[in-house]
């Protein structure tokens, strides 16, 4: 590639295209946006394109983990967004980052992606001088690039490396602190070729301060769901280790354990959720050679889905005949609520005859009944209907209470199960309520 893209983009000549705008393109967009390079973002969804341009961000607490405040960037121009796709099928768009999603319903799901490709192809025929870059940041099955999206681009008449350069750089950054953003984690990236790599470092190095070169895009595109289901063995792990030593607290062994200089911890939850680790495992799967090979990954899959349904049985055995849940998204302070395990625990409890009602200080009440059709609960003044209460997540709303008000709103629980270890300090004994962080000895009734 001829042209030195870090120059153009930072003398406003040519500018990035971002599609979708979500956490990670939203996160994209402002980074760059914030070093002074001109964005243009692409979203199917009128409402996020017109708050973005409003300066507002669609993402609940982005400011936060940004580490600045994006909002001047966007009511300024620098950065913008638009319902038309067309708007960045433009020569001066010389960077595009697909950050669409890859999942559906748990399980992997291209078609985001090969709609997004499909967009792409436009550029045949435009006469560009210099081929576009497109860096794909969304997770993929291994293999998706040179088994789908190569062969598409070619069937379309794009040469890849010639009149289209591509690459895969995920993103696995952790939406909780701005230590953990883009700017500051180790991203990973690889090309289809040199010329691509090489471009690709030029454009990442401007937001990214830790880049590590992979040998290609492929093994760029195995390393996030690779590494993401090497995390989710070890969650479920931690999930089957608290089931087969009820008596004891696997918390606290599993703290001790992770002293140990090369242990990584984990603990014992109420089941995964969110984009990554529900689906890491399906990903590794599904792009292996010999994927019979995997039986430990497979296993996983059916041990990890099945604690939710473990917990919810639990209350029922014990029985609990009226339940309040706090937290709807899969975790503290994150507005996230895809495949949380609050979900199919309201269900699977609502199935079993047992009242359930869910609050979540960061969806409104009417979003929670269209998401659960369960109804929503005040917090903490509704917790007193509930013989048992579920924390789910430690939004920092729940934090915000003493001791006192807290245990005169509990007037009927007699039984708490923390996920979030929120109240672990709290007397309930001396109220006559069972307390448990989950993991600890007799949390799931068995002992």
């Amino acid at each position: 590639m001829s042209m030195d893209l870090r120059k153009e983009l930072l003398a406003g000549r040519k500018k990035i295209g971002v599609w979708g705008i979500g956490h990670i393109g939203y996160s994209s967009m402002s980074h760059y946006a914030e070093r002074g390079v001109r964005c243009i973002g692409y979203d199917v969804n009128q409402q996020t394109v017109e708050t973005v341009n409003r300066g507002e961000s669609p993402v609940f607490n982005m400011d936060y983990w940004l580490g600045f405040t994006p909002g001047p960037l966007y009511t300024s121009g620098v950065a913008t967004a638009t319902t038309d796709w067309r708007d960045l099928i433009k020569p001066d768009v010389a960077v595009h980052f697909v950050c669409v999603p890859t999942e559906r319903g748990g399980h992997p799901d291209l078609g985001a992606l090969m709609d997004t490709c499909r967009k792409l192809a436009t550029y045949k025929g435009l006469g560009v001088t210099s081929p576009p870059l497109v860096i794909i940041e969304s997770t993929l099955t291994p293999g998706t690039i040179d088994k789908e999206v190569v062969p598409f681009f070619e069937d379309s008449g794009l040469r890849v490396g010639k009149d289209l350069l591509l690459g895969c750089s995920p993103r696995r950054d952790f939406f909780t602190s701005p230590e953990k953003s883009m700017r500051y984690i180790h991203r990973v990236y690889g090309g289809a070729d040199e010329p691509t790599a090489e471009a690709m470092r030029q454009v990442l190095s401007l937001a990214c301060q830790n880049l590590v070169k992979a040998p290609n895009h492929f093994y760029a595109e195995a390393v996030k769901s690779i590494e993401n289901a090497y995390r989710q063995v070890g969650v479920t792990l931690a999930f089957e280790l608290s089931r087969a030593y009820p008596n004891l607290d696997m918390r606290k062994v599993l703290e001790l354990v992770g002293t140990k200089w090369n242990m990584e911890t984990y603990y014992p939850s109420l089941g995964v959720g969110g984009y990554c680790l529900p689906v890491s495992s399906y990903y590794v799967i599904q792009g292996a050679e010999r994927p019979n090979e995997l039986g430990l990954l497979k296993q996983t899959i059916v041990s990890s889905a099945a604690q939710p349904a473990l917990v919810a049985d639990s209350l029922v055995k014990r029985g609990c005949k009226n339940v309040g849940i706090l937290g709807l998204s899969y975790m503290h302070n994150i507005r996230v609520h895809t495949m949380s395990p609050t979900l199919e625990i309201a269900q699977r409890l609502r199935e079993a005859g047992v009242q359930v009602k869910v609050n979540d200080p960061l969806y409104s009440a009417d979003e929670v009944r269209k998401i659960t059709s369960l109804p929503y609960f005040a917090y903490p003044k509704g917790l007193s209907e509930f013989d048992a209460v579920l924390v789910v997540d430690g939004h920092r709303q729940y934090h915000v209470i003493d001791h006192g008000t807290l245990l005169d709103s509990l007037a009927r629980c007699k039984l708490v199960l923390d996920n979030a270890q929120l109240w672990r300090e709290v007397d309930f004994a001396s109220r006559g309520i069972e307390y448990h962080a989950t993991g600890d000895a007799g949390w799931l009734g068995q002992g």
